[in-house]
Formats: C-alpha cells, structure tokens, sequence
C-alpha cells in the first residue's frame, strides 16, 4: 500500500512538473476524457478533500487527474497542456472498455462562485448539523415517515396524560407509554408498520373511521375521541395488551356528520360539536351508569349513552328563531377556572355555564356581541314556483330555435367560464377571504383565554369572552396553541414554535419542523409537537433555557454512534428532442448500460411537443390544474419499458409543463428509503404565463435528505444571454413544490364541465348533434387522457402553506442536493461557425471552452452561483442535421448555427469547500463518474446528454440517538443540578375543611412562600360521599375528569400566584340543581338534587412555572347539616371517617405529573401578614 501511494505521488509531481515544463504548442490532437487511471479507493477518499476549483483555476486537482492551469494563462498554452499529458496517459484510440472502466472515477469539475455575501444565503448550501442551531435538542418520538407509507394513516392529532401520549389518525389511534420511550423499536410488542421502523414503541387500535378529535378524561383513565362517521369511542387507558389491536371499550352514533371538536367540561359531562352549529351534551350520570354495566351489556350501555343526549341547540331555540350561527363547531373548549365552555366556529364564539348548560352570550371574532339570530328558511309560494317553472320552459323552447353558431359559442363560453370558475374556487379555497378567522384556542394558567388567527394575531380574552390584548410576532397562520404553568407555546403553519408568557412577551422561537406544525400536548416534562407530516417530536418543557445547551453539548458527542453512511449512484439525462419520438436503438445508445447499476434515474426531456395551439391550450389546462399529453405519456411509458420499469425500477414522479418533461424511476430495492415526491413548474415564457420555456422539477426524499431535480430550458439566440441569467434566476427562487394527487384529474374535470354545460345549456339529450359532436371535441382537446386509464394526470394543489415566496428562503436553497439539468441554451461567443467546426474536427475542446458563455457568467457569479460541472470533454451538442451522423451533421441550412453546448448538468451539494467529508454537517457529498454526450443518436437537432454521480450520504439512526438521548437525560448530573431550579414553590392554604350552608361563600386562600418562583395551582374534586344513617361516609365515586359536583361552585379553580402573594378561592354551594333526564334530545323526567348530608374531598395541586413535579393537598368540603350544633360529636365523627378515606390519594395521584407529592404546609387558622398581597378572585397578581 505505501509503494502505491509512492507511485502515486512520483506520478502527480511528475506530471505537475510536465505541465510546468512544457513549451508553446506545435500542433493539436483530439480530447475525449480527463480521467486517468488511478486507485478507485484512493480517488473516493481524495475527491472529498480535492475535487472542487480554486478561483484562479478552471478545474480542480485530484490524484490522478489532469489539472487545467490558471485562467490568466493564453488559451493556446492550456490547450498544449492538456494535449500533451492526454497524449501521455489518455490516448484516443483507446477502447471503449477502457474508457467505462476510466468513467468510475471521478472527474475535474468546475465550481462556480455562490456570488458573496450579497445573495451567498441562499445559494450556499443549507446549514446541517446533528442539532440544527438555534434549535434546542429534541426527542424524536415518530420520527417522520414517508408519505407514501402514510396514505390513509395520517396523524391529525395528539393529547398526553401523565404516563401516556395517544395519536389520532385517518384510520385509528395509537399510544406511547412515557416509560417506554426512549427505547428502539425491537423493545415494542406490536409489529412495526412501514414507516415507523424507527419509532418508539407503541401501541395501536383497531382499523377506525378518521379521527377528528380526542379529550382525555383523566380521573376516569379514558380516551374519547369523535370520528369522521359521527361517531364517539372510549378507550380504555390501562388495559391487558397482547400485542393485537386494542379495542374501543364503547362506541355510539353522537352526529349524523363527523364530530368535529370534543371536550369534557369541570362537572364531568361530555361535549361534542358538530357541522351546522350543532352542540350535543353527555350527561355524566349516564356514562357512569353505563360503566357499571357488565361487558356483555356493552350493546345496552352504548343504547343507554346514544339516547342521553341534550340538544343545545334546541333548547336556546325559541319559535324557530335560534341565536347561535349556523356555522360548524370547530373548536370546544371547557374554562375550568370558570366553570365555562367556549365553543366557536372561524367567526364566532359562544359562552357556556358549564353547571346549568346555559347559553351566556354569542359575540364574534372582534368581542362584540352577536344580536343576529338565525332563522330557518322560508317556504317557498307554490304560485312563485309555478311562475318560474314557466319562464323556465319558455326559455327551453327558445334555446331549441338557436342556430348551431350560437350553440358552439355559447359551449365554447361554458367551459371557459368553468375553467375560470375552477381556478378562483382554487385560490379561494387555498388563501380564504379573511384573515382574521379563528384557527386555534387555548386555555391559559391564569385562567386567560388564547385563540390564534390565520393572519398570524394572537389573541387574548378573559373568562366573560372580553377581548383584551393582540400580539403578532409570525404574520403566518396559527395552526395550535398548548399552555403549561406560565408558558403558551403557539405552532405555525411555517413549521416555526414560539414560546411566549402569560403577559404575551415572546420567550423564544425555532423552527420545530419543515412542515406544520398541526397540534402540540405536554407530558412527562416534554412539549410534544405533531407536524403535518406524521413527525413527532417532544421538546424540554423548559426550552428555552440554559438546559438547552448543555442537552446539545452531551448529544453531539455521541454523535458517531448514531451515524449512518450511505452510497448510491445516480443517472440523470437530458435531451431536446424536438417534438420527435425516439427510436429502440437511440434509447439503447443513451441509456443502455448507464443505468444497469444506478439507483436513481432522473430523465429531463425539452420540446417533447410544441406549437402556438399546443402552448395555449397547455396553459389553459394548466390554470384548472391539468398536465400531461399523450406525447408526454409515450415518453413515460417507452422509457419505462427500457427501464424494466415494474420489475426492477419504479416510476415514482413525473411532472410535464407544456413540451418540458421530466420523469424519475427508482430502484425496486431502494423504495423503502425513498419517498415524499413533490413535483413543480414554473413558466418562464411570454410574462412567465407561457411553458415553452421554464422549468419542471421533482423533489424526493433519499435516506431522509432533500434532492431536487429541475429539467430546464432557458431563452434561445446568441444574444439573450441575460435573458437567460433572468430565466434560471426566476426559476430559482420561485420554484415551489407541491404534492402531486394521486387521483385522476381528467375524469374528474370531465365530470365538472359536463354538469356545468348541462345547468348552462339544458339537458345534453336535447342538444343538436352537431352540438354534442362539438362538445365532444372540446373535451377531447381540454382532456385527452381522460379515455385512457394509464395516463398518469396530477392536480397541481395551491400553496397549501399560504407563505408568500418574499417571505421565505427559495425552497431550491433549502435542499441537499440539487441538479439542474436541461437545454440552457448558453452558446459560443466570439467564433465563427467555421472556427469552431474546424476546432470540433480537431477535438480540440480547450479552445471552445474559452468561449462558452455558461462558464463566463457563472465565474461573473450571474448564474448557477456556488455550482459544480463535470469538466466537458465531449462535442457541443446543438445544432445537427437530423438523422445524419457524425460531426459532419452540424447544421449547415444558411442560418448555419455556431455549434455549442446547449444541453448541460450541473449539480450543487452540502459541500461548502473542497475538503469537506459526509458527515452530518456535511450529509450529501456527490462526484461526478460520467459526463458526455452520446454523439451518434440522430433523431433530434440536440445530442442527449448523461451524468452518473457517486452519492455518500449521512443520516441520523433515530433509534439510537433516541437511546443516547434518554441515557443522557437520566444520568447527567448537571442535567440533574440544574432540574433544582425548577423545583415547586412553598404554599400554604388557610384550611383543611370548609363548610357551606344556606349558600354562603366560603373563602379559600393560598400563599406562595416562595422569593422568586411562582406557584400555579389547580383545584379538582377527588369524589364525592354520602353520608348514611349511621354516620358513616359511602365510598368515593369520582366524576368524569375529576368534575364537581352539581351543587358545589369552586371559582377560580386555576390560577397564578405571584411570590409573596396570596390567591382568594370562592367555595359555594350554588342553587339546588334541577337534574332532567333525556331521551334523544327529549326531557322525560325531572328531580330535584338533594345536597344535605354530602362530603366532598377537593384536592389542591400545585406545581412550579416550568415544572411538572406536583405537590399536593386534601381539602373537605361539607354541607350544613353535617356541621349543625346539635350534632357536633356526629359531625366530628364523620369528618374523621371522611378524611381517613383509604386509598383516596392513591385514587387521585393521576392527577400530578410528578411521582413525588410532599404534603403542604397548612395551619388550622392563617393570619396574612401585612406586606402580603390578596389576589382578587379570578385574577391573577401582577
């Protein structure tokens, strides 16, 4: 080994020491490649540290390969150099089988300059790294899947508990325990579906109807979610797994439409909204009776539940007219502190007492007060309908008498209204008509109200539905917002996660995902976030905070043991086949046995069809979402079949712009690797409207890295070299990708334009036939591959994300790999057509290379900033005489066109010099293996080109680094240390019992002992006693979510206390609730509650601003009777037998986060003492 690296070496200097020594040329001699023969091993190793150009030189230096010297040197004198040390160890008359042999390795390129400061941003490569910076370290619970495994089983939404986080999907649910987290996927006891191989372990439902929401019912240890087929289910949260499919535990009909928001109120009922303004309620007595029924019974208990419901929006109904909006109910939301539920559309709230069931107020988005009130439509006057079917007729019978001119006018307007009609539903559906709609709502610490708004504002209101305060710090939509202590964490539709406090001052912010982020919930000291995409990530419910970097510090050096390196080869090709069609043997010549080893294959054809008619009507298609012609599908499918496309290869994208195509195949054994398929195009012709010139793309997923291929042509003529500058740079930096639909567009379209001809123009029965031939003809021409069910036709979808392109990075900068391939159309400057054929005959492309435009503008950074190109050694490719072979063909009409290298590839990586290594700062490191042109295919003007690169690629092993990250979190001792700073505050209550009578108030206070930490409690109701004739208390029984109960009224039963401070709570015992029974929305009987001789155990929490360890207190509340005078020793007797309830705590441990539940500080009687401050109730101290 060390003799061959002697060689190799002696080798190098002695050919640097023959390019210095040569002599002005004599006579020149023909070029063909610039490889020599090396180590394979050793040119891999040393093209990461040498294949890129100093900008003094034209090509790089690499062991083995031929160098060009500086650009200031004559023309004359580079061209001598090359020759001579080609002659020496490149001869042309070397086989062909040496020169395959000599194209695996990697050749000189040529690197472009990224422009500098001025643009370098976006077109240097983007910033990689093992932890993003600026980006606190996460926990990839899912990491994110391929969208391809995902179809039908997208994620839409998540809750936690305290031991658990459950997922809703398009076809069910799905549930991680927090104790198994941190493990691989192998500790799991379910198989792994595609897609989640990297997942933690976790469990998952029977197959469901799509998830539309889910609440958690602690107390109880149940999961409700609503679904898209109006059903609700209950899961049970702790419950036997065998490793098949858990099932619901109940399951009825609530809607007849899906149940689109869901909440449990503080009194334990079930709320479920719905479309058209429909609010249901579940009583909590009824679902408690059917639990108790047996599992046999289970038919009876969802019949018992189904029929139980009240009918809100019935019961404000009065002589038909109803105050609430007909709009659906996107959004329900139980006030706990309040005892309030706020149920809202996109332009509307309504406010609830959550004990009676009453409607409070209606007010819009702006907190005025809605006095309209919503009645059912008229009925229509039979002499009105009579009178218009008439005219109706009379209009027939004229329509019938028009001339077969007026008819193909009348169709041909039709449809170009409907085209027109398509394309604005579009834009109206993608942007809506106003920015100020409802996308989120929150529940805050202090009892404060948030709601997030498509424009970006965030909005705060108190529990009476009174607006107070805007903020606005991310102009995009708000997707969801989650509250913890003093912390509201807000998702974006940017991918971007903003932390404010509860005054709104903004925290911190990073982007959490490159997609939405579409819910959030917290647990186990995380903020999990769930990104469209099916990704799940939990961030350190203190972020951002100082933990964040010493989390990075510990995570990066591990960073080895979760790296993964890859190797793929890939083919790209490009050709301007003028309108033609390829023959068996051309596709033989360019192909052939290029792609016998590639794993990806990207083709990029230009001019596939033209014409002023075609660009029209592909323009017109375009703007209803249509692409694709049956010249394009002839490519596809004659391709494919060169490819074994089915057997070896897969077609997983392809995208068509008027005649520009480009289409991408991968390798059967790579698919599980490779996915998420986005397709564009941008027209760059007549005020970029018109395809002919511009741009189609795919983007792709490989190893969970971004590549991007863009099949290009740019503006003809010598002279439009600016024009070309405009075009890449237009391409460039507007580019979009878009997710391609799978479904057949054109039998859809067809569909839509038949229905709107026949409201437009009658029954089709009653048409003339030439009317019907016409109409035909029309479809045809606007939907020909609608008759052919192999036509791959994809909806080109509007920006889903709504982010105007000024306001984000080009989509193009943001990926790892990025190949530009296409008829650019740069040509030969300052030569004739006769100079440069004579110095092609010569092969002496030196020379040439001095004139060709691409490489002017691009060293003038005008162009291809920051990109790599193959060191051409091959003849231009534009302009042949068809079907004549060899370089005699060039064009020879009496334009004679200079010759040039119209047809190009050129490609840009994560490497920012030329030493870089794959890594994972530096994930995506390509060479270029082969790079020429195949000169004796004849059946186009334009020579096909080809380009096979060599792909190392790193990626992160989520499974392992999910290890490392929890070994870290429970075994660092500074992680530890620093966790004492968030340690739960001191807190002392004025009282263990209460009483309440005759509806007095009684009053509650809380102090927090603490200096600098403030305390956020909650106050829940552990269950409730009756107490017998013996004076005994009954058993506990727990309300749904550890509801009051009807009579009693805690308020607030949240709040902030500041440090020094004192919170007041009012304990009272309300009216005699009237407890009705329904029967499908139907009072059938009604009673009224006894609240004499009850005892309710109510449990204080407390915990710190961003902690979740809890610390925990019993209160006992009584009524009046059980207090009387006369009764003292009885009452003492039940108060002790009360508050010596066995296993209460253990009953209500669930409710704290932490595992530790120190008792609290509470004297009989507390004095404030005279610097202390009262919290007014319901608010919070500042």
């Amino acid at each position: 080994m060390v003799d061959d690296r002697d060689r190799d070496a002696d080798r190098n200097n002695a050919a640097i020491a023959a390019m210095r020594s040569i002599s002005a040329p004599s006579s020149r001699t023909n070029l063909h490649s610039c490889s020599a023969n090396s180590n394979s091993t050793t040119t891999n190793n040393n093209i990461k540290k040498h294949n890129s150009l100093d900008h003094n030189h034209d090509f790089m230096i690499t062991n083995n390969n031929i160098i060009l010297t500086r650009a200031g040197s004559s023309s004359n004198h580079r061209h001598e150099v090359t020759t001579r040390f080609l002659e020496s160890d490149n001869s042309p008359t070397k086989s062909n089988a040496i020169q395959r042999s000599q194209s695996q390795r990697p050749l000189p390129e040529f690197v472009a300059s990224d422009g500098g400061d001025e643009d370098g941003s976006i077109f240097s490569p983007p910033i990689r790294a093992a932890i993003p910076p600026g980006r606190p370290p996460s926990l990839e619970l899912r990491p994110r899947p391929l969208r391809d495994t995902q179809l039908g089983t997208f994620f839409r939404l998540i809750t936690c508990s305290d031991t658990q986080i459950w997922a809703g999907s398009e076809s069910g649910l799905r549930f991680w325990n927090f104790s198994d987290m941190y493990l691989n996927m192998g500790s799991g006891k379910t198989v792994r579906p595609s897609g989640d191989e990297n997942a933690a372990p976790f469990h998952e439902s029977v197959t469901t109807s799509s998830v539309m929401c889910m609440v958690m019912d602690i107390s109880s240890r149940i999961v409700w979610s609503g679904h898209k087929d109006g059903k609700i289910r209950l899961w049970k949260m702790d419950q036997s797994l065998d490793g098949t499919p858990f099932k619901e535990g109940l399951m009825w009909r609530a809607h007849r439409g899906p149940v689109l928001s869901i909440t449990m109120t503080s009194y334990g009922d079930l709320w479920s909204g719905c479309e058209g303004g429909m609010i249901k309620v579940w009583p909590w007595e009824t679902i408690e009776k059917a639990f108790s029924l047996k599992h046999d019974e289970k038919h009876m208990a969802s019949f018992l539940v189904e029929r139980s419901y009240i009918d809100l929006r019935t019961q404000v109904t009065i002589n038909g007219a109803c105050p609430l909006p007909h709009s659906d109910i996107k959004y329900l939301l139980s006030d706990n502190s309040r005892a309030k539920v706020w149920s809202a559309g996109y332009l509307s709230f309504a406010l609830w007492d959550a004990r009676t069931r009453e409607l409070l107020k209606v007010f819009n988005i702006d907190g005025q007060i809605e006095t309209r009130v919503d009645t059912p439509p008229p009925v229509p006057d039979p002499c009105v309908e009579d009178e218009v079917k008439t005219k109706s007729l009379l209009a027939s019978k004229k329509d019938k008498s028009r001339s077969s001119l007026s008819f193909l006018q009348r169709s041909r307007n039709a449809l170009m209204g409907a085209a027109d009609a398509v394309r604005r539903v579009a834009v109206k559906g993608a942007f809506g008509d106003d920015n100020l709609r409802t996308e989120a709502v929150g529940l805050a610490g202090d009892g404060m109200i948030w709601t997030g708004c498509t424009n970006g504002l965030l909005v705060q209101w108190d529990g009476n539905g009174n607006r107070l305060r805007d903020f606005n710090y991310h102009p995009f939509v708000v997707q969801c917002l989650c509250t913890f202590g003093e912390r509201i964490w807000v998702g974006y539709v940017t991918g971007v996660i903003q932390v404010l406090n509860l005054d709104g001052n903004l925290l911190g912010e990073w982007v959490a995902h490159n997609s939405q982020v579409i819910k959030m919930a917290v647990g186990s000291g995380y903020v999990f976030t769930l990104a469209n995409h099916g990704g799940i990530r939990g961030w350190m419910i203190t972020s951002p905070s100082p933990l964040d970097n010493i989390l990075r510090s510990e995570v990066s050096c591990k960073e080895a043991i979760y790296t993964k390196l890859e190797k793929i080869k890939l083919f790209t090709g490009t050709w301007n086949v003028g309108q033609g069609r390829a023959s068996h043997e051309s596709l033989i010549l360019w192909l052939g046995s290029a792609v016998s080893d590639a794993g990806i294959v990207v083709v990029g054809l230009q001019e596939v069809e033209m014409g002023a008619g075609f660009l029209a009507m592909s323009a017109a298609r375009e703007t209803v979402g249509i692409e694709g012609t049956s010249s394009g599908q002839w490519w596809l499918e004659t391709i494919g079949k060169h490819l074994d496309e089915g057997a070896t290869f897969e077609r997983m994208g392809s995208r068509q712009l008027a005649g520009l195509l480009i289409a991408l195949w991968v390798r059967k054994n790579l698919i599980p690797h490779i996915g998420d398929v986005d397709a564009a195009a941008v027209p760059c012709g007549l005020g970029h409207a018109i395809g002919n010139k511009g741009a189609v793309g795919l983007r792709l997923r490989v190893y969970d890295r971004i590549m991007c291929f863009v099949n290009c042509h740019f503006a003809a003529h010598l002279e439009a070299v600016n024009r070309r500058n405009a075009d890449f740079d237009h391409i460039y930096r507007t580019m979009t990708f878009n997710r391609p639909n799978l479904l057949n567009a054109s039998a859809g379209m067809v569909v839509f334009f038949s229905f709107f001809v026949f409201v437009n123009l009658g029954s089709l029965s009653s048409l003339h036939s030439s009317g019907m031939v016409v109409l035909n003809y029309w479809l045809s021409i606007l939907f020909p591959a609608a008759a052919n069910s192999s036509s791959t036709q994809m909806l080109q979808p509007t920006n889903a994300v709504g982010i105007p392109s000024e306001g984000r990075k080009p989509e193009l900068s943001e990926a790892d790999l990025v190949i530009f391939l296409g008829d650019l159309n740069y040509r030969l400057h300052s030569t004739s057509y006769e100079e440069a054929k004579d110095l092609i005959s010569q092969r002496c492309f030196d020379w040439l290379r001095e004139r060709d435009q691409l490489r002017a503008e691009m060293r003038a950074t005008k162009v291809f900033q920051g990109m790599r190109e193959g060191l051409i050694a091959f003849p231009p490719t534009y302009k042949f005489q068809r079907n004549q072979a060899g370089l005699g063909g060039y064009d020879s009409s009496e334009k004679k066109r200079i010759p040039a290298w119209c047809d190009r590839i050129l490609y840009r990586d994560n490497r920012s010099s030329s030493a870089t290594e794959c890594n994972l700062e530096c994930p995506v490191v390509s060479s270029i293996l082969m790079y020429e042109a195949c000169m004796d295919v004849t059946d186009s003007d334009h020579k096909p080109v080809r380009c096979v690169f060599s792909v190392d690629i790193a990626s992160i092993d989520e499974s392992i680094k999910r290890q490392e990250f929890g070994r870290i979190i429970g075994s660092n001792e500074k992680i530890k240390l620093h966790g004492n700073l968030y340690d739960v505050p001191e807190t002392v209550v004025s009282t263990n019992n209460i009483i309440v009578q005759n509806k007095d108030q009684s009053l509650l206070q809380i102090s927090n002992e603490g200096e600098k930490d403030k305390a956020i409690f909650e106050i829940i109701c552990g269950g409730q006693s009756t107490i017998q004739e013996d004076g005994e208390a009954s058993e506990q029984h727990l309300r749904g979510s550890f509801g009051f109960p009807r009579w009693l009224e805690v308020t607030p039963a949240t709040g902030v206390i500041e440090p020094g401070n004192v919170a007041e709570v009012l304990v009272d015992q309300g009216d005699f609730h009237t407890r009705e029974e329904f029967i499908d929305g139907i009072s059938q009987n009604c009673w009224r509650e006894d609240t004499k001789d009850k005892v309710v155990m109510l449990m204080l929490n407390v915990h710190g601003s961003c902690s979740t360890a809890t610390k925990s207190h019993r209160l006992c509340v009584a009524s009046k009777t059980i207090y009387d005078d006369s009764e003292s020793n009885h009452s003492r007797k039940i108060k002790t037998s009360t508050l010596q309830q066995p296993g209460l705590l253990k009953n209500l441990s669930s409710s704290s986060a932490a595992d530790t539940q120190p008792s609290l500080h509470s004297p009989s009687k507390h004095k404030k003492s005279k610097n202390r401050k009262s919290t007014p109730v319901g608010l919070r101290i500042h």
